[in-house]
């Protein structure tokens, strides 16, 4: 994929609530049922019967986490989540690229914080946003676009 450079005019930045919280849930969907697939399957029970991963098999669940956000969004463009909805985040210059390691990490180390109490924390800072932006976006100086207004 070639980088293109999208001028400012060109650029065009919607709140697309529905799209990111249909793509963060099936992210973070396919994340959670791993952990408790693997918590459950790995995991040793303890008096009350609940299940824990210590040690280093306790640091699988944070490598897939890596693997499912910023792994695939630095290899193939876009996490799962946000290519079925038909989103991609690109640097906030709209250079239309891959993101960098550290802008893809910084987006998604704040996701806890985006997402907290159901996303109210994310649809606001979106909303208030001039370039509709949460705070993961602006961390990582980046920008959601939907996929039809990118240029090759």
């Amino acid at each position: 994929m070639t980088e293109t450079n999208i001028t400012t005019s060109e650029l065009r930045t919607e709140p697309n609530i529905g799209k990111r919280i249909l793509a963060g849930f099936i992210d973070y969907l396919i994340i959670y049922v791993f952990v408790f697939i693997y918590i459950y399957a790995f995991g040793e029970p303890n008096a009350e019967g609940e299940y824990s991963v210590n040690g280093l098999p306790a640091l699988v669940p944070i490598i897939f986490w890596g693997i499912m956000t910023v792994g695939l969004e630095i290899g193939l463009g876009a996490t799962l989540g946000n290519s079925l909805a038909g989103i991609k985040a690109i640097p906030k210059s709209g250079i239309n690229r891959k993101l960098t390691f550290g802008e893809s990490f910084k987006r998604h180390l704040l996701d806890p914080i985006d997402m907290f109490f159901f996303g109210l924390i994310g649809i606001v800072t979106i909303k208030n946003t001039d370039k509709n932006q949460r705070l993961g976006d602006i961390w990582g100086n980046t920008i959601v676009v939907r996929n039809e207004n990118l240029t090759e």
